[in-house]
């Protein structure tokens, strides 16, 4: 099974057979380079999930309101305040034991600078505790 030779003979005729142990070895590389790789790709990214119980919270946790209106207007447990008496509010509930919830209900044509302030506020007077309040969006 040669492929070839120095003798010009007339009656040597072309090799029609194909030498597949160069293409086994190919593919034998291939294939332990992919099973290497392949469990690599699939732990990506490794997340710690948090654990979930189905029990209802049965303890009623005490909130507080923050409304801020469309012209930027504060409002605590719908009282009108001031910057500075909010300011007061958040310290005095950051310091109670359990501390509420802080719902925060902003307008949705409010500048986003009065809803920050108000978050910078919280966040200065260490309350840790804050949600967002949303209404749920109505399908056409």
């Amino acid at each position: 099974m040669a492929f070839g030779g120095f003798n010009q003979n007339s009656n040597a005729h072309p090799v029609v057979e194909i030498n597949m142990v160069p293409l086994i070895d190919v593919m034998l590389v291939l294939l332990i380079i992919f099973m290497i790789t392949a469990p690599l790709m699939t732990h990506a990214v490794k997340i710690d999930l948090p654990k979930a119980d189905s029990i209802a919270q049965t303890e009623e946790t005490k909130h507080i309101d923050l409304a801020i209106d469309a012209e930027g207007q504060i409002f605590w447990d719908a009282a009108s305040v001031s910057r500075d008496q909010l300011r007061e509010n958040l310290q005095r509930i950051a310091t109670e034991t359990p501390q509420p919830e802080l719902h925060v209900r902003a307008d949705q044509n409010v500048p986003y600078r009065k809803v920050a302030e108000a978050l910078a506020d919280a966040a200065t007077a260490g309350v840790s505790r804050i949600g967002f309040v949303s209404e749920p969006e109505v399908s056409r």
